[in-house]
């Protein structure tokens, strides 16, 4: 766990005014919603309102994987009449508060406080209109590194002037972040070839001819291929993983699991538990001093980790710069 002193170090400055330490007067009722099991987002979230002394019945609720649950999920919790609620990732967060400007109160929840984890481009997905306030009953904490930043670390490790990336056209998370990537690439002179994931008839990402698109991205060029933070991606990190591998093609995570197991070679993180440290500060400030989730701004933390897979380093024989080694973690 990290200590007390050094997290109120990672938090942005204005949230450690509002989380300042106080005691529930009462016991609260917390609904986790996760997408794919406890995670380290769900473990840094229990550890921080633990050591903030909140006392706190956490309900869990997985999806296995599958969103179609959701529904169902988001019926027993108006039954349970939660205090607040935590979501895992854009499509359970979208799923559970709706898109600003079209949220429909019968399917979504509008009248319990929501906090988000590891959703990644929160603007772009309408679940907020500005990061410094969503104006309802949502906050939360983004887990991708700026752009620039992870771009600038791309380089850093090697220079590129055309580089790939795949992402589910059906994730309006992923469809944002790709737009920023777009933007990133025109000011910078370089080229970006951006391919989504062929779709099924139901309109979701499917791993057709997935394979094909790596090797595509590799003959036309690609120096890199970059993954964003899409659900559908993360299923199959080691499909898309070794197809680079086999394609001569390194990759770039801009999530942690990427790295730590979707066999990328590098990544510059928030790291997962400091990511659930941050909502978990999010919603003390609701639970425990009161604050309005509509007025809590939604961020990101200040300081990020390069992760470089240094078994991936050697099958591709591509080595970081010397340099990095002195502030990379190697694994």
């Amino acid at each position: 766990m990290i200590a007390r002193r050094r997290l109120l170090g990672l938090l942005p400055a204005g949230l450690v005014a509002v989380a300042a330490p106080a005691l529930a007067r009462a016991r609260r009722r917390i609904v986790m919603v996760t997408f794919r099991g406890d995670t380290d987002v769900e473990r840094g979230f229990r550890d921080h309102l633990a050591a903030r002394g909140l006392d706190a019945e956490l309900i869990h609720r997985d999806l296995g994987s599958d969103i179609a649950n959701l529904p169902a999920v988001i019926d027993e919790t108006r039954a349970l009449a939660p205090d607040l609620i935590y979501t895992w990732g854009t499509p359970i967060t979208l799923g559970t508060v709706g898109p600003w400007d079209a949220v429909d109160p019968s399917r979504r929840i509008t009248d319990i406080p929501v906090v988000f984890a590891l959703v990644a481009a929160p603007v772009g997905a309408k679940i907020t209109r500005s990061l410094a306030g969503s104006g309802r009953n949502v906050t939360g904490a983004v887990h991708v590194v700026p752009v620039e930043t992870q771009m600038r670390a791309m380089r850093g490790y090697r220079d590129f002037g055309r580089f790939g990336t795949l992402y589910s056209a059906n994730e309006q998370n992923s469809v944002a972040l790709v737009g920023e990537l777009h933007e990133w690439a025109a000011a910078a002179g370089v080229t970006l070839d951006a391919r989504p994931f062929a779709q099924g008839s139901d309109g979701n990402s499917t791993d057709a001819g997935l394979d094909d698109l790596v090797r595509g991205l590799g003959r036309d060029g690609a120096e890199w291929l970059y993954y964003p933070p899409d659900t559908f991606l993360g299923q199959n990190y080691a499909r898309v993983s070794a197809a680079a591998l086999a394609a001569r093609l390194p990759t770039f995570g801009a999530a942690e699991l990427a790295i730590r197991e979707g066999g990328a070679l590098a990544g510059i993180v928030s790291r997962y538990y400091s990511v659930g440290q941050l909502a978990g500060a999010k919603a003390h400030a609701i639970l425990a001093e009161g604050a309005d989730p509509g007025t809590i701004p939604i961020e990101t933390l200040n300081r990020f980790s390069l992760i470089i897979n240094l078994a991936v380093a050697k099958e591709l024989e591509l080595y970081p710069p010397l340099a990095m080694l002195d502030y990379a973690e190697l694994i």
